[in-house]
């Protein structure tokens, strides 16, 4: 059998910046893979690329599963598309945690939007990442950035256990709820209020409309709660409908508005650098780990050790310090 032809990253970067699909989904993979030698490739191409990234505006939208994430996205992406802006989609779906498979079918709901010229949806699997997103979300919105794409939106799983990852990652949050949500606030993470900066009551046109309205006023009375945000712009609660597209066009003054403000005040250049720092930190942790695992001393004691810790013979402490000491003893003497 042949071996796998390796990616050239001067043909990639001069594809990725002329904003050729493939190329760009060739880009993509590359980052998304697991395998030592398309690591260190990526990385490279990453480093090429990143002197044209930083020029788009970054969207991420979360919320409940049925709440119509993808239908909100679809109709929001047409009024991006009015507005002259050329849009990219990172749509996350969970791994199921037996298999490690996906189903991936956001590009397929957003069938609307998948074929047009002007958007590049990609749809990705978390791979067991916490967050909302995958291990490379980041790594993908920059290199759509770098291919062109001026307005980016990450599709989170869905509010679970926690949609930090994304926070970090995008200049503004947007969480979607349903009607009649609001006689559950108390169920709402607080957490996931706090991050939003605008809360969109979907699905509010016909017999929803009342308790869409109730739901929004819920919300802001609870909001008034909350300390001011550090970029001092007001977080408000709208209703839309993504089906006819009421109130869509309130959506997107409102973002636009928070796009100026932050830009203008200097806000949104501190962030991304705070950003930067953040996931500079967030890959030490994830390289040390993989190369935890993947050393040979570590592989080989692992499953000896873990056995004593399952039959009580050792603390699951004890197990972690003789690894770590493995790790580190030798990797350092050889």
């Amino acid at each position: 059998m042949s071996k796998r032809k390796r990616p050239d990253i001067s043909s990639l970067k001069e594809g990725v910046l002329a904003g050729n699909r493939v190329m760009l989904s060739r880009a993509i993979t590359l980052a998304e893979s697991k395998l030592e030698t398309d690591r260190n490739l990526a990385e490279k191409l990453m480093d090429e690329l990143m002197p044209y990234t930083g020029k788009s505006f970054r969207l991420g939208v979360t919320g409940v599963p049925g709440v119509g994430k993808s239908t909100f996205i679809t109709r929001f992406g047409k009024k991006l598309i009015e507005e002259g802006y050329k849009l990219a989609i990172l749509a996350i779906d969970p791994s199921s945690p037996t298999t490690g498979g996906s189903i991936l079918g956001d590009k397929t709901r957003m069938g609307d939007l998948a074929t047009h010229p002007q958007v590049y949806i990609r749809p990705s699997a978390t791979g067991g990442t916490l967050g909302g997103i995958s291990a490379t979300t980041r790594e993908c919105s920059l290199i759509c950035e770098a291919a062109g794409y001026d307005f980016i939106i990450i599709e989170t799983v869905g509010v679970g256990q926690s949609e930090v990852g994304v926070r970090h990652m995008v200049d503004a949050f947007l969480l979607l709820l349903l009607p009649g949500s609001g006689d559950e606030l108390q169920g709402i993470k607080k957490g996931i209020m706090e991050m939003a900066d605008i809360i969109v009551v979907n699905k509010s046109d016909g017999v929803n409309a009342t308790q869409a309205r109730e739901t929004r006023q819920a919300y802001s009375r609870a909001l008034k709660l909350f300390p001011p945000k550090p970029h001092n712009f007001p977080t408000k609660v709208l209703t839309c409908s993504s089906l006819s597209g009421q109130g869509t066009g309130k959506i997107w003054k409102e973002l636009s508005d928070f796009w100026r403000n932050t830009l203008d005040s200097g806000y949104m250049k501190q962030e991304r650098s705070r950003q930067r720092v953040l996931w500079a930190k967030s890959h030490i942790k994830e390289l040390m780990e993989y190369y935890f695992y993947g050393h040979p001393r570590v592989k080989e004691e692992l499953p000896g050790l873990l056995l004593q810790v399952e039959d009580g013979k050792l603390s699951s402490l004890s197990a972690a310090r003789k690894l770590i000491d493995m790790f580190f003893n030798t990797s350092i003497h050889g």
